[in-house]
This record gives structure tokens, sequence and C-alpha cells, in this order.
């Protein structure tokens, strides 16, 4: 069932007023853009007329773009499949690595540079630990997810890590991590933390930071050096979820992850008077469902800060499944290890924002024999969104019985 209201529908009740308070970002822009015109006749589309009882009707091309709620389930699909072969039969382990909520500021003004740092940090923490014998002693893997939000759409920047459990040695076997077991958490947090902060202080000696907003203070030294000293004594969140029991729950889990947007269409409750409703989930009251409204305009802020630089990856592979690795290394360990199920389809148990519909069926007769008759070409795409199209089609022009 098609969601009454849509992020979409947000950004036409407040972007106009959000844009003109805060200039937007090109990749902001970019994503605006998309969203509104998906599936609207500034794509293009084409119609189509039913062979059973001749009745018209409209589809609209969608915009692919990544930040889009309705474009995502078709990507996660096809995304899914092509892993499927990299798999391994064994167990897997979900790992997540967070930073504190003082890091935001500088988070924000150097995005590409810190999202990088972050995810670097990491894998280099986990292949550290990995590779000391006391813990495992072999070359691991590792594919990250980075996702910058929480249920309120709050700033939250952290990486899901789906890890194979075991790795493998100098001479090219496989060795398996100890059941139900990879790595410390407190020893993986600490660790995660010495890398980042490390990392980060150079970053500043080099001159590879920017201070924009909230920021601004911390260009002075004695600010960032009071910043570091805070974060040194924070405990950072690192957990690990129960390991996954094989391949196919490592479907799951990467169809729940990888193509995940900051909200689905499908959790906006309400829209009126300048003021949006949506549901989410309180993770300190065991996830129970609960109800914010906020105005559209801080809710159009809210979601363009998780929109991307262009051209950044938020999806990686490390060491044993990295891209140069899949054809020997992790082919080695497939042969060793029993063959993971092929053909499974990767639908089973995804969560997803969106599910596409099928073929659309004939609105009158139910039939899905239908022949495209005309193609809509697309219409100019505006570069400043003040007046967005309406996301509902127009009506097909008719056509002469005959035809």
């Amino acid at each position: 069932m098609r969601p009454i209201f849509e992020v979409a529908d947000v950004l036409r009740a407040g972007l106009a007023n959000h844009e003109a308070r805060h200039p937007l970002s090109e990749a902001q822009r970019k994503a605006s853009n998309a969203i509104l015109n998906c599936r609207t006749a500034a794509l293009g589309g084409h119609i189509e007329v039913c062979t059973g009882c001749g009745t018209l009707s409209a589809s609209y091309n969608s915009c692919r773009h990544r930040a889009c709620p309705k474009c995502q389930w078709p990507a996660q699909v096809r995304w899914v499949q092509k892993r499927m072969g990299e798999l391994l039969n064994t167990t897997y382990f979900h790992i997540v690595l967070t930073v504190p909520h003082a890091l935001n500021p500088l988070f924000l003004s150097n995005g590409t540079a810190l999202y990088n740092l972050l995810m670097r940090c990491a894998w280099e923490t986990l292949d550290q630990l990995a590779r000391q014998p006391q813990w495992l002693g072999a070359q691991a893997g590792m594919l990250a997810v980075l996702h910058t939000w929480g249920q309120k759409l709050d700033f939250h920047p952290h990486v899901h890590c789906v890890v194979p459990g075991g790795g493998v040695l100098p001479d090219g076997t496989w060795k398996p991590a100890r059941k139900g077991f990879f790595v410390p958490v407190r020893v993986l947090s600490s660790l995660f933390r010495g890398k980042f902060l490390a990392a980060l202080k150079q970053m500043r000696q080099t001159g590879g930071l920017e201070y924009h907003g909230t920021a601004a203070a911390l260009a002075e030294d004695g600010a960032f050096r009071s910043l570091l000293g805070e974060l040194y004594k924070t405990g950072w969140v690192a957990y690990a979820k129960a390991p996954m029991g094989g391949p196919a729950q490592v479907l799951k889990y990467l169809g729940r992850y990888t193509h995940r947007i900051a909200i689905s269409n499908r959790r906006i409750l309400n829209i009126a008077d300048g003021r949006v409703t949506f549901t989410y989930r309180d993770r300190q009251h065991n996830d129970r469902e609960k109800v914010l409204t906020l105005d559209a305009e801080e809710f159009v802020r809210r979601f363009l800060m998780h929109v991307l630089p262009a051209g950044f990856h938020k999806i990686r592979h490390y060491g044993l499944l990295a891209a140069r690795n899949r054809a020997t290394k992790l082919l080695a360990a497939q042969l060793e290890l029993a063959p993971a199920p092929q053909g499974q389809s990767p639908e089973p148990g995804l969560v997803v924002t969106e599910r596409p519909t099928a073929r659309p069926c004939c609105p009158v007769c139910g039939s899905k024999d239908q022949v495209t008759v005309e193609v809509l070409p697309p219409k100019v795409f505006r570069a400043n969104i003040l007046r967005p199209t309406a996301r509902a089609p127009p009506e097909p022009p008719a056509l002469p019985p005959n035809r």
C-alpha cells in the first residue's frame, strides 16, 4: 500500500524556508531535486494502454537517487544478489562503532574527511586486533556501511561492520574464530578511540580541518586540546550483536543496513499546518515506538544533514572481502569451507524502506497485459526548486479508439 505522506511532501512544505536561511550544498540541492521530481512528469515516463479494455494509464520514471525513500528497494536487491557469490559458509558478526556527540560539529564541517577517517579507523582497529594471536591471529574481512542518523533524524555518525567469523592464515588456510566470540568489545572501543583521536590530531596539525558554524570555537588551540582531553576520558560506544548463523542470515543483515536512508515514507504519519509527525523507536526504552512532531523546516534541516557528499562511497569492503582479494584469498576460503547455499532469493526477511509494486495492473479490469503507446520525455531539470512540481501524475491524453 502506498504511503499517504512522503518525504517529498515535507520538502514542498519546508524546503523554501530552510533554503532561505541555510544555503544548500550541491549534493543537498541534487538530492532535493531528485526526491521532489521522482515519479513525476519532470523525469519523463510512458503511457500504456490495456489490451483488454483499452484503458490508458501513465507511469513516470524514478530518480534512483540514493537519498530517495522510493528508490532503494530495487538497488538493494541488485546489490545483495551481487554479494551472494562472496559469502562464506561460516558465522558472521555484526559490530557497530560510533563516535561521541561532541564530535558532531567537526563532522558537519568536514564531512568527507571525517567520514573517511571514521571508516578507515574502524577497519584498522578490527584488522589489528584480528591479527593478534590471542584473538584470532589471521587476516579478517569486513563489510562496512556508514550511517549518520538516529531515529529522530538527529546527527549520529556510526559504522555497521559485518565481519566473517574467522580469517586467513599466512599459509592461505582458514582459521575460524572462537564460537560466539570475535574480539572483546572493550578493547575494540579503546583502540578505536585511540586511533581516531590520534588521526584527528594529525589532521589538525597539517591544516586538514575546517571550522564552520558551531565548530568555529574549536579553531582555537585551547578549545581543541580541551575537546581532545574530554574525548580521551569518554568511553566510546562499540558493541557486537549476537553472531549471525550463516549466509542466509547475512543476506537479511545486508539488506537491512546497506541501502537504508534516514527515514522511510511509511514512518511519516501526518503533514499539517507546517508541521510533520512521524514515528521513531526509542532505543533507551526497549525500542518502544513513539511519535515526534517537528516543524517542516526543522524536519528538512535534519533530513538534509544526512545527504552524503557527492561521490562518497558509504559501502566499503576491507581485508579478505576487498575487491583485490576476491579472486584469491576469498575464493580459496570459499573452497576450503563447505559451499555457501546458492540460488537463494534475497527477498525473505529483508527490512526495506519501500517495497516495489509488481507490474502495474489495469485500474479497470486488473489485466497485466498492457502495451506502451507513448514515451514521455523528461522536462527541463530546474536548478532552484522554490515551486516544485506536484507528485500526482496528470491525466494521460486521450487516444483515438482505433489506435
